[in-house]
C-alpha cells in the first residue's frame, strides 16, 4: 500500500512519477505518511482538547500546523516559548519506521497482508500493540514509536491489498486489532478468487462474483522473485509483481489511483485513515491522555539529565548538583522552561546506576538529595557506563551533564558513546573538577589523557568540557540553567585544535532571545562586534554588548536584551585549542536525518543508523519549523560544515512540502561535519542561521541489522547482521554492547571480501525476571583491519512477555444510581451520565 517515507510531512509529495503512491486527494498525496499524519494530528487534537476542557481552559489553535497545535496544547498552561521540534521528531520516527517496512520486509506477505497471510499479518499487529503499550507503561516512548510506525504500515496495507473495500465495507475490520476475535470467512488456498484480466494490467471487476456475494476475504499474491501462486488466485499487480503475468492476470491492489479503481482507491484511503485512528485510540485508552501526548512528543523541549560521580572526593560536586537542580525547579516552575523530564544516573566503582526518570520535580529533588559521596579512592570510575545509561534512557536531543573528578575506568566504551551521541543527537557537557595533586606523575598523565577523551566526547555532541576547581564549580553551572530551556537552538559552533587567530561571523534574527556565547580554552583573547560596529573584549565583564563571566577554562557571554539583529563577528586569538558556541531561544529551528534510497516495488528513503556511506552523495531529510508553521519561513540553503575547519559544502534542495526538504550533497567534507541552515523568517523579514550540534563523518564500512520481533524474558534472542565494505577486505573486528548489561554472545571478527559483504549472528540472553516493556539499546560496531575505518548500528529492542490470555473480562453490574433522570427515556441523551468500572 502507498509509497513509503518520501518526506516527513503530513502531505508528503511522492517520488517523481509516483507510480506506487496514492495520487493527490484534497491537494495532498495519499501515502502512508499522509494517512498516518492525518490520523495522528486529529487524535492529538482530540486529546489536547479533552485535557484543556477538563482543566477549564480554551483550546484554540491559530492554525493546523504542528507548531500551532503544540502551542495550543502547551501554551495555556505556562508562559514562554513553545517549540514543536519534539513533536516533529516523534512524527518522523513513526514515519521512517513505517516506510522502512517496504525495505526491510519487502518479501514478507505478513507485513503487507499479501498472499492471503491474514493470520500472520494480524499477529504482527496485535503483538506490536502489546509491545507499544508495555513500552509506554515503562516510559520507553522511542521504542513504542518505532513499533507503532511498523504496525501502522501493516494495518494500512490491509485496506489496499485485500478486497475489504471491494466487499462494500466502509468501516475498519476491528478484528485486526482484537486478538480475542476470530478472522472469519477467509477464502482458503484452494478457492479461486479472481478472473483473468485480458489486458494483463488492472481490471475493474476481476474479483469473482461468488467471492463478492459470499463476502469472502482475500488478498493479492505478490511475487518479487517468483511468479508462482495458487491456481485461480488474485495477484497484487504491477510491474514488480511477477505473479501478475500468470493467469488469472492483473491485480487488485489499490495502491495507486487509476481510472479503473477511483472509488475503491478513495475508499481504501478513508478506511485506512479510520483504522489508524481506531488503533491510536486503543493505545490512548491504555496509556492515558498525558502519556499519550508524551508518546507523540507533545512536551516542552527541555530535559535535564545528570550523570554524577558519587565517590568520596565528590562531596562538593554533589552539593552543587543539588543546588542547581533545586534552582532549576524553583525558578522555572510554571513556565515553558520548566523541564519536561528529569533524569539522574549516579556512578561509582564498580557500580553505576540505576537510571531514575521522573516528570515530578519533587521526586527529582528527593532523589538527588539522597546522593552521598563514599568509596572510590583508586582514581578510575565507571563514568562512561553511567553516561551510556543516560544516553539510552533519555529522549533524543537531550542535554546531559556529567560531574566527575576522575578518569574513566571504562574508557573502552568511548566508541559506543560516540555512536549513541550521533544516534540520539543528545548534547553532553562535562564538569571536570580537581587538579590531581595527590596523584603520581603517571596518574596525572593518565588523568590528562582521559580528560582529553571527555573533551572529545563533548565536542562530538556539541557540548562543553569545563575544567574548574571544586571551589569555582558553582560559577560554571550557569550553563545548566541556560540550556534547561524550551526552544533552545544553536546558531554557531566551531572548534580549533591547534588554536589560531580567526574571525567568525554569525547571524542573529529577530526571533532569538536569551542569546549566550560559550568559549572554552586557555590563554585566549576575543573581541565581539555587533552589526553597528560596537565592540567588547573578553576582559570587559560589563560591556556595551553584554556581560562576560569567566570561570576555569570557560567564558560565558550573555548578550544584552537590546541586541541588534544582523551579522555579528567574534575575533578569536589563541595558540591553544578552543571551542566557540552561540545559542539562543527561538521557535525557528530544524531537525534532520541522514537517509539513503532503496529500490523495490515501493521505492523510497530509509534512515541511516550509522555514519553515511563514503564516496556517495549524502542525503538528508530536513524539517524546518517556523513561528506560525512552515509557511512562515523560507529556506535559502542547507550545507555541511566542518567544525574544526572552514569547508562549507552546499546541498541541492528539493521541496517536499510542509516545510520538509530533501537535501543532496554530492561532495561530503573530509572529517567531522555538522549541518548549517540559512533562511528568512517571514514574520519579521529577518534572515536566520541555525546549526546542528552533533558531529558526523562518512565511512566506507556499513553494518546493518533489522529488528523483526520483540524479545521474551528468559529466552535467547538471535540477531543476524551484515557487514559491507567499499574498502579493502579482511578480518573486521566486531564488538557490541547493550545498556541493560544482558549477557551477549558476539563473534569477535568476521571476514569480509574487498567490496563485498558478510553476515554474522549474535545472541542476547534476556533474564527471566526482566519486566515486560523494558527497552534495550544495542550498539554494534565493525572496525576495518588496522583500525583504518569503522561504523556502527544502534538498535532499540523491546522485551515483551507473550500474551496468552485472550478471554474477555466478566462484567457485572454492581449498582445503578439515578440522578435527575428524565421520565421520558427519549430525553436521556441530554442527561448527564457517569460510569464507574473496576
Amino acid at each position: 500500500m502507498m509509497s513509503p517515507v518520501l518526506g516527513v510531512s503530513f502531505l508528503a509529495l511522492v517520488l517523481s512519477g509516483g507510480a506506487w503512491a496514492f495520487a493527490p486527494i484534497g491537494g495532498g498525496a495519499s501515502t502512508h505518511v499522509s494517512i498516518t499524519g492525518t490520523a495522528v494530528l486529529q487524535k492529538v487534537t482530540d486529546v489536547c482538547r479533552a485535557i484543556a476542557e477538563s482543566e477549564g481552559l480554551d483550546f484554540t489553535p491559530t492554525g493546523n500546523s504542528a507548531e500551532e497545535l503544540v502551542k495550543a496544547c502547551l501554551g495555556p498552561k505556562a508562559t514562554g516559548e513553545v517549540s514543536a521540534a519534539k513533536f516533529k521528531s516523534a512524527l518522523n520516527e513513526i514515519y521512517i519506521q513505517n516506510g522502512q517496512v517496504d525495505r526491510d520486509f519487502v518479501n514478507s506477505p505478513a507485513h503487507h497482508f499479501n498472499s492471503e497471510a491474514f493470520a500472520e499479518g494480524r499477529r504482527l499487529i496485535t503483538d506490536g500493540v502489546v509491545s507499544i503499550k508495555a513500552n509506554v507503561q515503562r516510559e520507553n516512548f522511542q521504542a513504542a514509536r518505532e513499533t507503532l510506525g511498523r504496525v501502522l504500515h501493516t494495518l494500512q496495507d490491509f485496506y489496499s491489498h485485500s478486497n475489504w473495500v471491494d466487499l462494500g465495507y466502509t468501516e475498519p475490520y476491528t478484528n485486526l486489532i482484537r486478538p480475542d476475535l476470530p478472522l472469519e470467512n477467509l477464502a482458503d488456498v484452494s478457492t479461486p478468487t479472481c478472473s483473468d484480466c485480458a489486458n494483463g494490467g488492472f481490471c475493474s471487476n476481476s474479483i469473482l462474483p461468488n467471492i463478492l456475494n459470499e463476502k469472502k476475504l482475500t488478498s493479492g499474491y505478490m511475487g518479487i522473485f517468483s511468479a508462482a501462486k495458487p491456481k485461480g488466485k488474485c495477484s497484487h499487480g504491477g510491474a514488480a509483481d511477477l505473479t501478475s503475468s500468470e493467469v488469472p492476470r492483473g491485480g487488485i491492489s489499490k495502491d495507486e489511483r487509476r481510472s479503473d479503481n477511483v472509488a475503491l482507491h478513495t475508499a481504501a484511503v478513508t478506511v485506512a485513515t479510520t483504522a489508524t485512528l481506531q488503533l491510536l485510540d486503543d493505545i490512548r485508552g491504555a496509556a492515558g491522555d498525558n502519556n499519550y501526548l508524551r508518546l507523540m512528543g507533545i512536551a516542552r523541549s527541555s530535559v535535564v539529565a545528570f550523570v554524577i560521580d558519587t565517590t568520596g572526593s565528590m562531596r562538593d560536586d554533589i552539593l552543587e548538583a543539588k543546588r542547581v537542580v533545586n534552582e532549576i525547579i524553583d525558578s522555572k516552575k510554571g513556565t515553558q522552561d520548566e523541564p519536561s523530564q528529569y533524569i539522574l544516573v549516579p556512578f561509582n566503582d564498580p557500580k553505576f546506576g540505576p537510571l531514575i526518570r521522573t516528570t515530578n520535580p519533587d521526586v527529582m529533588k528527593a532523589e538527588i538529595a539522597k546522593l552521598t559521596a563514599d568509596g572510590g579512592g583508586d582514581l578510575p570510575e565507571m563514568c562512561l557506563s553511567g553516561l551510556q545509561l543516560a544516553l539510552t534512557g533519555a529522549p533524543a536531543s537531550s542535554h546531559i551533564y556529567v560531574f566527575t573528578d576522575a578518569v574513566a575506568k571504562d574508557i573502552a566504551l568511548k566508541d559506543t558513546i560516540v555512536a549513541l551521541i550521533r544516534s540520539t543527537k543528545s548534547t553532553v557537557s562535562f564538569f571536570m573538577t580537581g587538579d590531581g595533586a595527590r596523584r603520581s606523575r603517571r596518574g596525572v598523565e593518565s588523568r590528562a589523557a582521559t580528560f582529553e577523551n571527555y573533551k572529545d566526547l563533548a565536542l562530538a555532541s556539541g557540548g562543553q568540557a569545563i575544567g574548574v576547581t571544586k571551589e569555582n564549580l558553582p560559577q560554571a553551572t550557569d550553563i545548566i540553567i541556560d540550556s534547561s530551556t524550551s526552544a533552545l537552538v544553536t546558531v554557531l559552533q566551531r572548534a580549533r585544535n591547534p588554536g589560531r587567530a580567526e574571525t567568525f561571523s554569525f547571524l542573529l534574527d529577530e526571533s532569538l532571545n536569551n542569546i549566550t556565547i560559550y568559549i572554552t580554552g586557555k590563554s585566549l583573547t576575543f573581541t565581539l562586534k555587533n552589526p553597528a560596529g560596537v565592540t567588547q573584549k573578553q576582559n570587559e565583564a560589563n560591556g556595551k554588548l553584554g556581560t562576560v563571566q569567566t570561570v576555569g577554562n570557560l567564558y560565558r557571554v550573555r548578550l544584552a536584551t537590546d541586541k541588534h539583529t544582523g551579522l555579528w563577528e567574534i575575533s578569536m586569538n589563541s595558540n591553544q585549542p578552543y571551542t566557540l558556541k552561540v545559542t539562543g531561544q527561538s521557535t525557528i529551528a530544524f531537525i534532520y536525518d541522514f537517509v539513503e534510497t532503496f529500490e523495490g516495488p515501493h521505492p523510497g528513503y530509509a534512515l541511516i543508523s550509522g555514519r553515511p556511506k563514503a564516496g556517495m552523495p549524502a542525503m538528508l531529510l530536513v524539517s524546518v519549523l517556523g513561528r506560525k508553521g512552515p509557511a512562515s519561513v523560507k529556506v535559502a540553503n542547507v550545507a555541511l560544515v566542518t567544525v574544526s575547519g572552514s569547508e562549507v559544502v552546499g546541498g541541492a534542495l528539493e521541496d517536499m512540502g510542509n516545510g520538509d526538504f530533501l537535501v543532496t550533497v554530492t561532495k561530503v567534507p573530509a572529517g567531522e561535519f555538522v549541518v548549517l541552515l540559512n533562511g528568512t523568517d517571514v514574520v519579521s523579514s529577518t534572515v536566520f542561521q541555525r546549526q546542528s550540534t552533533t558531529q558526523m563523518s562518512v565511512s566506507k564500512v556499513t553494518i546493518k541489522a533489522v529488528v523483526d520481533r520483540s524479545m521474551e524474558p528468559g529466552k535467547p534472542f538471535t540477531l543476524p547482521f551484515t557487514v559491507m565494505t567499499d574498502a579493502t577486505g579482511g578480518s573486521y573486528k566486531i564488538s557490541a554492547s547493550n545498556d541493560r548489561d544482558f549477557k551477549m554472545n558476539v563473534p569477535g571478527s568476521i571476514a569480509v571480501t574487498t567490496g563485498g559483504n558478510s553476515t554474522g549472528e549474535m545472541t542476547i540472553t534476556v533474564p527471566a525476571n526482566t519486566p515486560s516493556g523494558t527497552d534495550v539499546t544495542l550498539t554494534i560496531e565493525a572496525v576495518a583491519p588496522g583500525a583504518s575505518d569503522s561504523n556502527y548500528a544502534v538498535l532499540r529492542l523491546s522485551v515483551v512477555t507473550k500474551v496468552t490470555d485472550f478471554t474477555p473480562p466478566q462484567c457485572e453490574v454492581v449498582s445503578v444510581s439515578v440522578v435527575d433522570c428524565p421520565v421520558d427515556p427519549a430525553a436521556c441523551s441530554s442527561a448527564f451520565w457517569q460510569l464507574s468500572a473496576n
